[in-house]
């Protein structure tokens, strides 16, 4: 006779709330309400997957149904307790809102509810994934939520609660499933592998727990795939089965990161993916680490926050050590931006590459400019502009090239330097023939210059979008070359929207001096 094997988080699924663990909170109160006769007619379970929050929808409905239940725990032993768990019961209905979703699959519910249970004292029914049902499947669902009959129940479960309409919530009991504790996770896989007679390393079940993210279920399927890859589960194993980079090439990235070798991080990062580690997987666990590093740096004290094995948190102390706090929030920036686009990239290996190079040169970092700073840069370029106001866009930023030096002192230029250029009609001109597009912005625009500055000075605002795109600019100094015999450094700038700020401004001034109440962002 063939046996048939039986998942591990199947097999080891709690049958009873004493079973449950890192949930105490729900399942003490789940029992004295059992024990005291005090059930509610509606449950709202919520909570990230693998918690816990179907087992004990289950749980609850063999006990209230039990009749030789004990301190609130179902017996396990009685024909109703074994045909519930054999989901051979016809009083205990589940239900999976993510296939059986529509308004039709819940009026077929509401017509059931009406009969009275064949075996039992309560007919309950568990709705998972309840946030699935569509809006006109929950209507019809708060309508025989409204109003029960008294041997009907409903225990609702979902991880997404934000999704359930505040017209059902109002009418459960809402209770909150949290994450799994890793020592739990960790206790439960030792204790589950050697029932089990497999050969699990302490270190490894603690990596499987982390790795699991709080997830019981997680743990317990990686736990089958690790003893399915090998008959001793070692740390190893577990890096091979689950795809992930293991610790050494780990802590060798950060490494490199904290020594700005990007060549070395790459050369790492090559070797794993032909190896077929996730990219994802590995930016996750570059993530994990730099937290841990932050935490170092900000508390050292609370080493219970930090995730990492025992032997591991001396490497950690000594990379802390290298690497300042800004430092490791501007990889942690880096880290999470990369975790935001890896998902939906094409090619997840260059996303991974790039963010390497990132934290090895310190790319993203940004210039920081204070305000006396940027005051002095908006008087220089209102001083030597030809008429008040008006922001001046320079050719030089529009096409990202550095700022030519010059000999001109340009906070020292006045309106009077700068000179019209007669010309500037015949360049109009040949710039539309070639560019008709962007010329057509220029219309009633004037040309001013000084030395080897020109600037534009146009009535339209959106000359200035066209003029930051590097094709236009190009475009626009290779005419100016060719009709004037030289190249300038151009600069633009639109008149009209300096009037209008003039004049919103005078508006906002003279309802002030009124002393109307004015709001100005």
């Amino acid at each position: 006779m063939t046996v048939i094997y039986t998942a591990l988080y199947r097999k080891w699924r709690p049958l009873s709330f004493d079973d449950v663990i890192s949930q105490p909170h729900i399942t003490t109160t789940l029992k004295n309400q059992i024990k005291n006769g005090r059930t509610a007619h509606a449950y709202l379970f919520t909570g990230s997957r693998g918690t816990g929050k179907t087992t004990c929808a289950r749980i609850f409905a063999k006990a209230v149904n039990c009749p030789e239940q004990h301190d609130g725990n179902p017996c396990l032993q009685c024909s109703i307790c074994k045909d519930a768990d054999n989901a051979a019961l016809s009083d205990i209905i589940e239900i999976d809102a993510a296939s059986n979703n529509g308004v039709d699959d819940i009026r077929d519910l509401r017509d059931g509810a009406v009969y009275t249970p064949e075996r039992c004292k309560y007919k309950v029914y568990i709705i998972d994934e309840v946030h699935m049902l569509t809006p006109n499947a929950f209507n019809a669902l708060l309508k025989i939520m409204e109003e029960p009959p008294e041997y009907v129940k409903f225990i609702l479960a979902t991880t997404e609660v934000h999704k359930v309409p505040a017209t059902i919530t109002s009418r459960c009991q809402r209770f909150d499933f949290r994450r799994i504790l890793t020592e739990d996770i960790k206790a439960r896989l030792c204790y589950i592998a050697g029932k089990e007679n497999i050969s699990l390393d302490e270190n490894a079940a603690g990596l499987i727990a982390g790795l699991s993210d709080g997830g019981m279920r997680d743990a317990l399927s990686l736990l089958d795939q690790c003893a399915a890859y090998s008959d001793n589960i070692t740390m190893d194993t577990v890096s091979a089965a689950a795809g992930i980079a293991g610790r050494e090439p780990l802590f060798e990235l950060i490494e490199a990161a904290a020594d700005k070798q990007p060549g070395k991080a790459l050369e790492i990062a090559d070797k794993l993916y032909s190896m077929s580690k996730d990219m994802a997987r590995l930016c996750s666990e570059l993530t994990d680490q730099f937290r841990n590093l932050m935490l170092l740096k900000v508390c050292p004290e609370k080493s219970n926050l930090i995730i990492c094995m025992p032997d591991e948190l001396e490497k950690l102390k000594s990379l802390a050590k290298r690497l300042e706090l800004s430092d490791i929030l501007s990889k942690l920036e880096i880290l999470q931006e990369c975790s935001e686009k890896i998902g939906k990239s094409v090619n997840r290996r260059i996303e991974l590459e790039m963010c390497l190079v990132k934290l090895c040169t310190g790319q993203n970092k940004q210039k920081t400019i204070d305000n006396n700073e940027i005051y002095d840069k908006i008087k220089q370029t209102d001083n030597f502009a030809p008429a008040s106001g008006g922001a001046v866009y320079d050719s030089n930023a529009a096409d990202n090239r550095e700022p030519a030096k010059s000999a001109v002192n340009m906070s020292a230029l006045k309106a009077s330097d700068f000179k019209p250029l007669m010309e500037w009609s015949e360049i109009l001109e040949e710039f539309t023939k070639v560019c008709p597009s962007v010329s057509g912005t220029l219309i009633g625009s004037r040309a001013f210059v000084y030395q080897d500055i020109m600037l534009i000075d146009t009535q339209n605002r959106f000359f200035l979008k066209l003029f930051k795109v590097r094709e236009n600019l190009a475009v626009l100094r290779s005419t100016i070359q060719k009709v004037m015999g030289k190249s300038y450094t151009i600069k633009a700038r639109c008149s009209a929207a300096a009037e209008t700020e003039q004049k919103a401004e005078k508006l906002v001034e003279k309802a002030m001096n009124s002393g109307i109440e004015t709001a100005v962002e």
